[in-house]
């Protein structure tokens, strides 16, 4: 069952990555949005020609992603999370098959080199949870959409500093730090589990390069994003985020593609 359940992981988390660049169209279709001033949630403000693409993309991101994230939790839960295997063939067996029940089975985490029956690996689960935190917030994100886009549209942005746009844009910026919250959280746990424990040999390969990237992309954002909100400019603001999104992406798509090899490789 786990090795079904990772294999459902690995698909689902690369569909919600590819499905997460959706936004990349821009470079050859015509928004009407510049990408280096723009925040990528504007391809989906309501009175945006594309924004119904996007929104829809968004929804199909965050329940992917959050469904591969509950069954990577699942899957974590049931290789680490009970000692009942190695426990029950322990009791009521001769005391010399104890040592052998006891020593045990591949992928329990209950032999030697492993962790102790029953115990959890927190850095994995925190990380699970923690991914699918970014996905559910994404499609709160995708049905909290904005009405208008405030860089562009100046009259949108005094509407939204005087406090007269939809609640929406209020919701959609608590559900948006909710999603990359989630992410960073996501990004720093399992690559930490990835190398801790010697799994998923991709994702702890190139994982620590995308650490450092993602928080590099991360302050660059969160700096223009107070610029534009002081009235200082935009900082390209637009090329920031995008690179910020774009980075969570492309480990989505390391961690599934490390789910799927590490699959193969555990397959007697």
């Amino acid at each position: 069952m786990p090795a079904k359940v990772t294999r459902a992981a690995a698909v689902l988390l690369a569909l919600g990555a590819l499905a997460y660049t959706t936004w990349v169209v821009e470079v050859v279709v015509q928004t009407g949005l510049d990408p280096i001033r723009t925040y990528v949630s504007e391809l989906a403000a309501q009175d945006q020609p594309l924004g119904g693409l996007f929104r829809a993309t968004d929804l199909a991101a965050g329940a992917l992603v959050l469904a591969g994230a509950l069954a990577g939790l699942l899957t974590t839960t049931r290789r680490y999370g009970s000692g009942a295997g190695a426990g029950t063939a322990a009791v009521g067996s001769p005391p010399e098959a104890a040592p052998a029940a006891l020593g045990s089975a591949p992928g329990t985490g209950a032999g030697p080199g492993g962790p102790p029956a029953g115990r959890r690996r927190p850095w994995e689960v925190v990380g699970w949870a923690a991914l699918a935190l970014f996905g559910a917030a994404t499609v709160a994100d995708s049905r909290l959409p904005l009405s208008c886009a405030p860089t562009v549209d100046p009259a949108c942005a005094a509407r939204e500093t005087a406090g007269l746009v939809p609640a929406t844009h209020a919701a959609h910026a608590v559900s948006s730090s909710l999603a990359m919250t989630g992410a960073l959280v996501a990004i720093v746990a399992l690559t930490v589990a990835a190398r801790r424990h010697g799994r998923l040999r991709p994702l702890a390969r190139t994982g620590p390069v995308l650490v450092v990237l993602e928080f590099a992309a991360t302050a660059w954002t969160l700096v223009a994003v107070a610029a534009f909100e002081a009235g200082k400019g935009i900082w390209s603001l637009g090329a920031g985020q995008r690179l910020q999104v774009l980075l969570v992406a492309v480990w989505i798509g390391v961690l599934a593609y490390a789910l799927a090899t590490e699959d193969r490789r555990e397959r007697p």
